[in-house]
């Protein structure tokens, strides 16, 4: 089975998820929760992480966190074998405690970032555990840190969610604003309806396009490397074949752009381009191309390979 790719770089942030081998409820105990935050402060400590954000489940974890080292798969073996090892002892057990490898999601700095500690903190809510007025109730989770600046741990940002909801202060007037501006996002907002906040879970990176767009070009993110789950290799090609249809386009006069037929010359040529520099597929050409579907686009590649167009 092919492994994903962890994508390592100083400063980078990740959407970091596991859960319990076959879903089980490894966190069910308030011992196994609170062993396991302190494994994860500790390894924030020893690997230099900023935690953002952070939620432990009764059979999964989120956490927000940036590397300033670039250091995520060292301190995630760390963080994960520490605390099934400690596990195990305790209760006498053996084997896998989390089910497979973690998923690392990317996460572009600010409102990215700002929209996932949110979607971490409401998660109590989404599970029916707490509401958003008993929420600083749910004691395993950044935001019982919140109201608690002086049982904080120094690896903790809390003031990373509230900046991103308004640049609230880090006070109790903020904190209040903050429980207002969470509720508001269960009722309304992106991090409290399903379909908006599934995708927070989902994918390979979380950001806009112009971030993505930098992985792939400054981080060298290669397609075909083992590590890329299905959606993140469709994401990876997709921005690729843009990127590659963008340099091209602008090389096609703006009044040849005008004629908007299916089989626009312009519109051929550009794909008769794509066609033999990328792997682009002819459902995609057709899309950005407004050129029907993906048997017409290639019904006149094919004619324009013979020259009859």
């Amino acid at each position: 089975m092919a492994r994903k790719l962890r994508l390592e770089y100083p400063g980078a942030i990740y959407h970091v998820i596991n859960r319990g081998n076959y879903r089980a409820f490894v966190f069910k105990t308030e011992g196994a929760r609170q062993a396991f935050e302190d494994c994860v402060f500790a390894a924030c400590g020893r690997y230099g992480w900023v935690l953002h954000a952070f939620v432990i489940m009764g059979n999964h974890y989120h956490l927000a966190v940036e590397t300033p080292q670039g250091n995520l798969v060292a301190g995630m073996q760390w963080l994960q074998s520490t605390f099934a090892n400690r596990f195990n002892k305790l209760r006498d057990e053996r084997g896998h405690l989390f089910q497979g490898r973690y998923k690392a999601l990317m996460v572009e700095e600010g409102e990215g970032l700002g929209l996932l500690c949110h979607y971490i903190h409401l998660n109590p809510v989404r599970a029916g555990l707490a509401t958003v007025a008993r929420l600083d109730a749910y004691r395993h989770s950044s935001f019982w840190y919140l109201s608690r600046p002086k049982q904080r741990p120094e690896v903790l940002h809390c003031q990373t969610a509230l900046t991103e909801a308004g640049q609230l202060a880090d006070t109790p007037a903020g904190w209040r604003a903050y429980a207002d501006y969470l509720a508001w996002q269960t009722a309304e907002g992106p991090a409290g309806k399903s379909k908006a906040y599934v995708s927070m879970s989902k994918g390979w990176a979380l950001g806009g396009k112009d971030f993505k767009q930098a992985l792939l070009k400054d981080q060298a993110v290669a397609v075909e490397a083992r590590a890329w789950e299905s959606q993140g290799v469709k994401e990876v090609r997709e921005a690729r074949w843009q990127a590659a249809l963008d340099r091209l386009v602008v090389e096609i006069p703006k009044a040849d752009r005008e004629n908007r037929r299916k089989s626009a010359p312009w519109k051929v040529r550009l794909a008769l381009l794509m066609k033999d520099t990328t792997d682009v597929t002819n459902d995609w050409l057709a899309r950005q191309l407004d050129m029907g579907s993906g048997f017409y686009v290639s019904k006149h590649v094919g004619l324009a390979r013979k020259g009859k167009e």
